[in-house]
């Protein structure tokens, strides 16, 4: 016999056999209940799972049924979308493609979708008065009063004075098509790399009168006045591709 009984086997497995309350037959038991107790919980889970996906269901259905139960309501629906876009008009620019947008980085994805947008216009090498409210604060009210709205989200585009909608649907409509034909349709294309030769496409100019400074000096008072010419920033509009 070995000095060591515990390193016997056959100790070891009489022992085990012999008495139940030793570790492995605890451990066996223990593991046994385990496994009912996590058909249990996935039971429960399942049951879960059933009544969220039932429930999203039939909230999904109430959500694209229509309330009269035809199939004209989506048309009507889609047509009513479409005469609220063309309710919104810009005067004075039914001969042109005008996109209001802004050149400051202050909010990310609103810069990203400004030139997203001034991107696919610029594709289709087209001239687009390209308005920037953060340069003029006069075209912020103007964009203001044409949606009747305090605050608007940046870009929007019009057509030939009608409201077409921001960077999503210039975006879809790029994508599908459409926004070719109503472009292109009526526009004259410009030569490949054409830049505005009196701002480099900057749309805006140092004023002349003040230089930038926003100032001008009155003889007659003897002190500086602010100059009427300009906008807040000192800025004029270029005459060749802003008129």
């Amino acid at each position: 016999m070995s000095r060591f009984p515990f390193f016997n086997r056959s100790n070891t497995i009489h022992s085990t056999k012999s008495d139940p309350t030793q570790k492995p037959y605890l451990m066996q038991q223990h593991n046994l209940d385990r496994s009912g107790s996590l058909n249990r919980f996935y039971g429960s889970v399942e049951s879960a799972k059933s009544t969220i996906s039932g429930k999203m269901v039939r909230k999904l259905c109430t959500l694209f049924e229509s309330t009269k139960g035809s199939a004209k309501a989506l048309p009507e629906a889609e047509a009513e979308a479409e005469e609220a876009c063309t309710a919104f008009r810009l005067a004075g620019t039914e001969d042109r493609i005008v996109v209001y947008l802004t050149s400051l980085r202050g909010i990310r994805r609103t810069f990203e979708d400004c030139n997203a947008v001034r991107m696919i216009l610029k594709g289709f090498r087209v001239w687009v008065d390209e308005r920037d409210v953060s340069m003029d604060f006069a075209y912020r009210e103007e964009l203001q009063r044409a949606l009747g709205e305090r605050h608007v989200v940046l870009p929007q585009v019009f057509v030939r004075g009608k409201y077409v909608g921001g960077a999503d649907v210039i975006k879809g409509l790029f994508e599908s098509g459409e926004l070719a034909k109503m472009i292109l349709e009526g526009y004259p294309k410009l030569r490949l790399g054409f830049v505005c030769g009196n701002c480099g496409d900057a749309r805006f100019l140092p004023c002349e009168n003040c230089s930038g400074s926003r100032k001008v000096f009155d003889e007659d008072d003897g002190h500086p006045k602010r100059c009427l010419h300009c906008n807040e920033n000192g800025l004029l509009r270029c005459s060749f591709c802003c008129s």
